[in-house]
């Protein structure tokens, strides 16, 4: 079984120490949380600059024996920016998109639910945007693309390989069903023999 291990941080340093730790591990590669904020730039997430997208990059790819994958936040202008950033510093794949910035009230205490006022939101709500955006940045780079956001079903990972995903992530789904990541497999499988597909490359950024 392939680990890729999901590290964060506040700093450059905190990225670049957890991954020199990780070398002598038989983890399969390093997925890097860039949606943390930046202390010491006054909070701003990491995946907010392009360059601080590439100095974080450009640091674990010199500190860390481990293929680096960047995990980037749609809580962005234009995710293409972000996209090229990652590839130009030398990232391995880029992995998209991670929660969307959301927040909740409760009207009868009239307090924010959540104590940091703001949270992640996941989930199928997510997968439009998810899509549009694996689509966006499948144009501009070449390195490979891991797909995540709202995928539930066979169809739903299909239609992120169509937009240029090389791999899909399934997430929330496993909450409500354990079976989900091997439905979305036998439904992928099942879906190439109706079509005569012999290799899933075939569709794989086939949309344009």
């Amino acid at each position: 079984m392939n680990v890729i291990v999901n590290i964060s941080g506040s700093s450059v340093d905190d990225y670049a120490h957890i991954a020199a730790r990780l070398n002598g591990s038989d983890i399969a590669a390093l997925e890097i949380n860039i949606s943390c904020p930046n202390v010491k730039e006054g909070g701003i997430a990491f995946g907010q600059s392009p360059d601080l997208v590439k100095e974080i990059t450009s640091t674990l790819k010199s500190r860390s024996k481990k293929p680096i994958i960047m995990k980037l936040s749609p809580n962005v202008t234009d995710i293409t920016v972000m996209a090229r950033a990652a590839q130009e510093a030398g990232a391995d794949a880029i992995s998209l998109i991670n929660t969307i910035t959301g927040m909740k009230i409760d009207i009868h205490k009239r307090k924010f639910v959540l104590a940091n006022k703001t949270g992640g939101m996941s989930g199928p709500a997510i997968k439009p945007i998810a899509l549009r955006m694996v689509y966006q940045a499948a144009q501009v780079v070449d390195i490979p693309i891991i797909a995540m956001g709202g995928i539930t079903t066979a169809e739903d990972a299909i239609e992120f390989i169509m937009a240029g995903a090389s791999m899909v992530s399934v997430g929330t789904a496993n909450f409500y069903n354990p079976y989900a990541s091997l439905e979305i497999v036998e439904g992928i499988e099942e879906y190439l023999q109706a079509n005569a597909i012999s290799n899933i490359a075939e569709i794989r950024g086939i949309v344009k």
